[in-house]
């Protein structure tokens, strides 16, 4: 049996009721046969949790689904797709635009994780004995095939149908398998990015900055000339992007949660940005990093959700859910970049080991990854009021601190006069780990430190603070 595993939320400007449009994407997803006979949904609660609605909203949607006889109660098993439902379901398909329906020491990872470091998940909460089970059986079925060479450049095809299924009816994304290509890693999508899109010199993008920097990283090394933009509350202006480079052929931003600063791009930013990839025939790279953790309302939407004219291409990760080590990523490609996409995906052989897309594509079906997302996504709330807390008791007057509504991390802008730069080594050398907040700027003017707390406990906070400020100048 399996398991259709759900992570986000409906879109938060919708006028449809949120109860209603997780009842239309889980219906579509049963009609289309993407959610087999007997797959199972995720609990109520488990739901609720990950899309940040009351539970009673998703009730109300699995009665009208049940009520309707899509699903069916199988007692201890939950909610079940009714395996009485007509076997020819018909695949969706999709019309041509599947919306008509730095320095070396900031980029260079330590040999063992340092407190405070950015980009790791609550490694101490990770459900290690699930993903030991799951890996233990797809190792078990491995076939003399799957030993053999690789499969479909792409990736391994019922995770892509996974990934598919999940971002539809989590981030609203009408997106098909057929469009999803598995990478190693976030960073692997935008190599790939680079290898297919930049064509020369005379390319330039804009980038937001503050930006996140192991991206900006990737791009210089191409011929692309990178133009900063700034960023204020509502996100990227893009209004100064135009002035400054009006011809720029692509555009890469965090929508969700802005890297660092954590806000959320406006929907009026948000149509100006298509709009203007529209007119100027330009491309959106839209890094979605940490959209599963949103702690203050629904989750905003996707960009590439609101994308009617094929131009987002759209990055995620199992990095921030899973663990880094995993190294995979995923990238959404418009339909009429999919013959290069996949020309390039070719020669580059960009996925990850076989082996490891089975295991999360298990990982996905067996309901073990929507469940952790829950439960993550309270854990790391109350791991950063506390954390948000000890900051303000301990260096009151050395930290100007912003309190995100989701992600990871927050930002501290120092109020003394020592450069961020110099704070950062120093730390580090005594097993600490922020990062420096000028290594995402371009031109902006910054000085601070962005501090991951999702590997410390509550009951440790305070403690993990006083250890950092006895080594800060």
């Amino acid at each position: 049996m399996t398991d259709c595993g759900i992570a986000a939320s409906p879109r938060s400007k919708s006028s449809v009721p949120a109860y209603r449009e997780i009842y239309h994407r889980i219906r579509s997803e049963i009609l289309t046969g993407r959610l087999p006979a007997h797959a199972r949904l995720p609990s109520s609660r488990a739901l609720a949790d990950q899309l940040g609605v009351a539970r009673g909203t998703v009730e109300l949607a699995y009665q009208m689904l049940a009520g309707e006889g899509y699903t069916l109660s199988a007692g201890a098993r939950g909610t079940i797709v009714n395996p009485s439902l007509p076997a020819e379901r018909k695949p969706a398909t999709f019309a041509s635009d599947p919306l008509k329906p730095l320095r070396d020491i900031q980029l260079r990872l330590p040999p063992k994780p340092l407190l405070f470091q950015m980009g790791l998940p609550a490694l101490d909460a990770f459900p290690r004995k699930q993903w030991a089970q799951t890996a233990s059986r797809v190792a078990r079925r491995l076939d003399i095939e799957q030993f053999a060479h690789p499969h479909d450049a792409m990736g391994y095809e019922p995770l892509r149908q996974a990934i598919a299924s999940h971002l539809r009816i989590t981030r609203g994304i009408a997106c098909a398998a057929e469009q999803v290509l598995i990478t190693a890693g976030s960073l692997g999508a935008f190599e790939l990015i680079t290898q297919t899109m930049v064509v020369g010199p005379g390319d330039s993008a804009w980038v937001e900055d503050p930006g996140y920097f192991y991206a900006r990283h990737i791009f210089l090394r191409s011929p692309m000339r990178l133009i900063g933009i700034p960023v204020d509350t509502d996100g990227l202006d893009v209004a100064a992007g135009i002035a400054a480079a009006p011809d720029a052929t692509m555009a890469v931003v965090t929508p969700t949660h802005h890297y660092p600063f954590g806000m959320t791009m406006s929907d009026a930013r948000r149509r100006a940005l298509l709009d203007w990839a529209e007119r100027r025939q330009a491309w959106i790279v839209e890094d979605d990093y940490d959209a599963a953790f949103h702690f203050r309302g629904t989750t905003p939407p996707a960009l590439k959700s609101l994308d009617r004219n094929g131009r987002v291409l759209y990055v995620g990760s199992f990095s921030k859910v899973l663990f880094p080590g995993l190294r995979i990523g995923y990238l959404i490609v418009p339909n009429a970049l999919l013959e290069r996409f996949a020309r390039v995906a070719r020669i580059a052989h960009p996925n990850p080991p076989l082996m490891i897309q089975q295991m999360v594509n298990a990982f996905m079906l067996e309901g073990h990854l929507a469940r952790h997302v829950g439960r993550m996504r309270r854990l790391y709330a109350d791991r950063r009021d506390a954390f948000v807390e000890a900051l303000r008791a301990v260096l009151p007057d050395a930290l100007d601190v912003a309190v995100p509504d989701g992600g990871t991390h927050v930002v501290a802008h120092l109020r003394g006069e020592t450069p961020d730069v110099d704070q950062v080594a120093r730390l580090r050398l005594n097993g600490i780990g922020p990062s420096a907040l000028s290594y995402c700027a371009l031109d902006a003017t910054v000085n601070g430190m962005v501090l991951n707390y999702t590997n410390v406990p509550v009951a440790d906070a305070r403690a993990a603070v006083e250890r950092m400020a006895a080594f800060m100048k």
